[in-house]
């Protein structure tokens, strides 16, 4: 398979539009929101925490490691809890070339800054011991320490997403419990051929899957 960690690089940014850039643009307004007293400070869990994402192609349900990585968790918790996810998209279908079963779906918050929490501090692979396998939830992010309220979910075992030596790498925090067969649909949603930046281009999906809600479960 062809190594695909430079389209992550240029992105899986905070908005995935725009390149680094208007990552910077989004940590500034969270910032500021911080700033204006809208901070919030997530509320830390010691195990493992089920989410359901019911979208407009079904419902996708999450077993979020709040162990291993305590502070990833508590983010997306954060935006699950103050229910700031409801009414975003999955925006994005990113194909493996060759393989058009494996890549990856991205969604979460893209140019809403005033839907943004402050940046979540990176907590690589290395330290959490957690792995991108088939169906793991990430942190979509320009540089570490910079993700916010846009996430991925991997279809098929991607280890390029992972920290080695100097490279952080992503945030896994978590794994797919049920729903895949909605992840996989969403990958094979048609994306827009010229619609996009960068190693974005060709990826944005021309009618964006709805998260309708997006809740904790008993």
């Amino acid at each position: 398979m062809r190594r695909i960690r430079p389209l992550f690089l240029a992105g899986l940014l905070a908005s995935a539009l725009a390149g680094c850039g208007e990552g910077t643009v989004a940590n500034k307004a969270a910032t500021a929101n911080v700033s204006a007293g809208n901070a919030v400070t997530p509320k830390v869990e010691t195990g493992v925490v089920h989410v359901r994402l019911t979208t407009d192609m079904g419902a996708i349900d999450l077993a979020l490691d709040a162990r291993r990585a305590p502070l990833t968790s508590a983010n997306f918790l954060a935006y699950v809890d103050q229910r700031r996810f409801d009414g975003t998209t999955f925006y994005r279908a990113a194909r493996t070339p060759g393989a058009p079963g494996r890549g990856l779906i991205q969604g979460g918050i893209r140019r809403n800054y005033r839907l943004m929490l402050a940046p979540v501090a990176h907590e690589p692979t290395s330290a959490t011991g957690l792995r991108h396998r088939d169906g793991t939830i990430s942190m979509a992010r320009a540089e570490p320490g910079s993700a916010m309220g846009n996430f991925f979910i991997t279809l098929g075992a991607m280890p390029q997403m992972d920290a080695h030596g100097g490279d952080q790498g992503f945030a896994a925090f978590g794994q797919v419990i049920e729903g895949m067969e909605v992840v996989r649909r969403i990958l094979a949603a048609p994306t827009v051929e010229n619609a996009g930046r960068g190693a974005m281009r060709g990826q944005m999906i021309a009618a964006p899957v709805r998260i309708v809600s997006a809740r904790r479960l008993p």
